[in-house]
């Protein structure tokens, strides 16, 4: 009897997760400017996986004979004053910005996820003083935090998104310290506290489960604003050290010779705006979709 009631209750929660899943997607689909921004953050990962693999040259090789030539069908979109093909470097701008982008988020959300959840499930001094951290956090300014770091750790790929990774995690800290402080006296986490469970246990079976819709939206949201702090730390010269190219120091060059080369400037800025309103559509989408509170099914 047992048995099948296991069974039976086995297949009610898996139908139950499936219907949600199917739920979601309904209210993201609805949207279309999430799913049109969903379809260009695939294709930007898919770039950003197999770009340098399918780009016609690579980013340290020159042309001096095919320099400053607008878009056509050899360039399509043009070259520099060295001759690189700028098709070539935005394929491979964009695997280094998902690659700092993605490792900084990574490193962000790790620090905050363990210090909001140790400070809310803690609580007193413990939560205090972690509190006070991040508000130090949040009132020194990050962008020049981000500028010390590099300039101590260097200006490779690791040095950069870690920089970046350890001035973002303050956001998600009281976050989700937030969120375990409205979740943790439910009455599901009451039972199972009663029943003798640990704090570890409740955190990872009753409390992340709950709240882990909204740290994916946060996380939508951070990975434009990683990208954004890795162009601003090329565009005053301290991001990725040349000739690897990244959209900051692509968008650099390219306002320096606007006026006479202006394809150089339109072609990566278009992209790079492109991808960062992607980001936010699809942020506002899972926002709407994981957050069914006055949403329709």
């Amino acid at each position: 009897m047992s048995t099948v009631q296991n069974l039976a209750g086995t297949s009610f929660v898996s139908h139950h997760t499936v219907s949600q899943r199917v739920l979601a997607w309904r209210r993201f689909s609805r949207n279309r400017l999430s799913v049109i921004g969903l379809i260009w953050v695939a294709l930007i990962l898919i770039l950003g996986i197999i770009g340098p693999y399918i780009a016609p040259h690579t980013y340290i090789e020159t042309n001096y004979l095919a320099a400053n030539q607008g878009p056509s069908w050899q360039f399509p979109l043009g070259t520099d004053n060295l001759g690189h093909d700028m098709f070539s470097e935005v394929l491979y701008s964009i695997r280094y910005s998902c690659i700092i982008a993605f490792g900084a988020i990574a490193i962000s959300f790790m620090i905050g996820a363990i210090l909001g959840l140790w400070a809310g499930m803690a609580g007193g001094l413990i939560d205090n003083i972690i509190m006070r951290l991040v508000d130090l956090m949040f009132a020194f300014p990050a962008y020049f935090l981000n500028i010390i770091l590099v300039v101590d750790l260097g200006r490779g790929l690791f040095p950069i998104f870690l920089s970046i990774g350890v001035t973002q995690w303050s956001g998600y800290a009281r976050l989700i310290r937030g969120l375990v402080i409205s979740q943790k006296n439910g009455e599901m986490v009451e039972a199972a506290r009663s029943l003798g469970a640990t704090q570890s246990h409740i955190a990872r079976h009753y409390l992340l489960p709950n709240i882990i819709g909204s740290i994916i939206v946060s996380l939508s949201f951070g990975l434009p604003n990683a990208m954004i702090q890795d162009a601003a730390l090329s565009v005053v010269g301290m991001g990725l050290r040349p000739p690897m190219p990244s959209f900051g120091n692509l968008l650099s060059a390219g306002g320096s010779n606007f006026l006479g080369f202006p394809w150089l400037l339109y072609c990566p800025a278009a992209i790079f705006a492109l991808t960062l309103l992607s980001f936010l559509f699809v942020g506002n989408g899972l926002q709407e979709a994981l957050n069914p509170k006055g949403a329709s099914k």
